[in-house]
């Protein structure tokens, strides 16, 4: 299986280094296939490189490492997702990071599926730092991340590639439920950054 990873930030460089250390086979997307190039070479042998549709087009999972106010145009240049898991990890969060731009009625997952009808849309990875990416940064616990899509089948792929990783898969119910996660995700960013917890928290949903 292959993983395509489109972004090269904090969170695109830190999945694609985390999958491929995990043994997935991963090429990196970009806009500038030259910033895409440098990662890969960054991250070794098993890591391929190209333009965003190039990556999308060898990819059985799409993963898209971007902001939520990115995709939208990243989407017009990934060429045929018909059939593609399409992984949404944005928070659509405002300038300040201190609410939402979407939410209550939708979600940015849910505007995504909108934007690419044919792909199968799935929510993860949201309430995650990139600090905590690396297995190492764990300290032996095993996050939660919490999945959500209306393909089980997709689902179940994001789940085994996240366990893969190290992590705990939660199966957080349908697509719609991603207006719950990513107000979470918000959470914990005001956990992370504004109530002096550190980028090194994360939520989990705990069965008693």
């Amino acid at each position: 299986m292959t993983i395509a990873v489109i972004g090269t930030g904090n969170m695109g460089a830190g999945l694609a280094r985390m999958l491929a250390e995990a043994g997935s086979d991963v090429v990196i997307g970009h806009h500038d296939p030259a910033k895409a190039a440098a990662l890969a070479a960054e991250l070794g042998a098993n890591v391929e490189a190209g333009g965003v549709a190039a990556a999308v087009k060898l990819a059985d999972i799409v993963i898209l490492a971007l902001p939520y106010g990115a995709v939208a145009d990243v989407l017009k240049e990934a060429g045929d997702l018909k059939g593609k898991v399409l992984v949404d990890i944005s928070n659509p969060v405002t300038p300040d990071f201190r609410g939402l731009v979407v939410g209550h009625s939708t979600s940015a997952a849910e505007e995504i599926q909108a934007l690419a009808p044919g792909a199968k849309v799935v929510k993860a990875f949201n309430t995650i730092f990139a600090q905590l990416l690396p297995v190492e940064a764990r300290k032996g616990k095993a996050l939660q991340v919490f999945i959500a899509s209306d393909d089980e089948r997709a689902k179940d792929a994001v789940s085994r590639l996240a366990a893969s990783a190290g992590f705990e898969p939660v199966d957080a119910g349908p697509l719609a439920n991603a207006r719950f996660i990513e107000p979470i995700g918000e959470m914990n960013i005001h956990f992370g950054f504004f109530l002096g917890k550190g980028p090194s928290v994360a939520p989990a949903w705990v069965q008693i």
